[in-house]
């Protein structure tokens, strides 16, 4: 079999609208690095033609796969399938949606190897989507980079390309809970960013929701930073101070005469610690769900059959 130079694994869900313009975009930008590449695309439980388009693309051209999972798992498993299955000595993540642009991917790579790096990683300068939904982001961003002890994740994605040791690397990871921006810092090597602007989608509707993005943050943060813990342990140490301080006012209080009125305060003051013991709970809940998944040791995904 003649090896393979550049793999690039795309997840698709849904994306009947787009794929005519992925397949189009990406054999173009890559026969001009090299003849030796191939596609992966990951079906992750399309019901809008989406798969049947690919398949098609495939009967075309063998260089473009399809790797069909079972039912719908989920982005980053998504991904972490198509980085399994990937042969190629570079390996390349990018999004079905072509908000990332495939055309930046000959840029990337030229950076790889001239500056003999293992990964370059796409940081995302500008983002021309909606104003909530960037705002979101962007915050979702700013609080991860400040309390994760993690270079390369400010505004950075899944767009990326990098060396054979590093999707090897990635793929030793074996927790269920990932994020890959996150698990591709963590494990090191040379990196350097690549500045570029993120485009609104063309066709079709985001399928990352707010509860899809939602997710993925707490499973970002949870996954990285131990913050919650002890914003908790510090508030409960703190809470004991101010009750030590609230019994000896009390206290010299009836000594002296001055007794507290108003009952108003006491049950303001019980809403309030059993709504923080509750907000605790559910941090603590957090870390033990995440937890149990990793001890169920289930599968991240199943493979219905793969198509090269």
């Amino acid at each position: 079999m003649r090896p393979i130079k550049i793999s690039v694994v795309v997840p698709i869900y849904n994306e009947v609208e787009l794929v005519d313009d992925l397949y189009a975009r990406l054999i173009k930008v890559l026969q001009n690095i090299t003849s030796d590449f191939e596609i992966i695309c990951v079906d992750d439980g399309s019901t809008d033609g989406s798969l049947d388009r690919l398949i098609d693309y495939h009967k075309k051209d063998n260089r473009f796969k399809v790797l069909i999972l079972s039912k719908n798992f989920g982005h980053q498993a998504a991904y972490t399938a198509g980085l399994k299955y990937a042969k190629g000595d570079f390996v390349a993540m990018m999004d079905g949606d072509l908000q990332d642009p495939p055309e930046l991917l000959a840029l990337m790579y030229e950076k790889l190897q001239n500056a003999s790096l293992d990964v370059v990683y796409g940081k995302r300068i500008k983002r021309d989507e909606p104003i909530i939904k960037k705002s979101l982001i962007n915050l979702f961003h700013f609080v991860y980079n400040y309390i994760v002890k993690l270079k390369e994740v400010d505004n950075v994605g899944n767009f990326s390309i990098f060396s054979r040791r590093v999707s090897d690397s990635m793929l030793s990871l074996n927790e269920k809970n990932r994020y890959l921006p996150g698990l591709r810092s963590f494990i090191g090597f040379e990196q350097e960013m690549f500045e570029y602007q993120r485009k609104d989608r063309l066709k079709g509707t985001p399928k990352m929701n707010f509860n899809k993005l939602l997710r993925l943050a707490l499973d970002a943060v949870f996954s990285f930073s131990n913050l919650p813990i002890k914003i908790c342990l510090y508030t409960g140490l703190s809470g004991v101070v101010l009750f030590f301080f609230g019994l000896s006012y009390s206290f010299i209080s009836k000594m002296i005469g001055i007794s507290p009125t108003g009952w108003s305060s006491i049950i303001l003051s019980i809403y309030f610690i059993g709504s923080v013991q509750l907000l605790f709970l559910g941090i603590l809940g957090e870390y033990i769900f995440r937890i149990y998944v990793e001890s169920q040791n289930r599968p991240l995904y199943f493979i219905d059959r793969f198509i090269e």
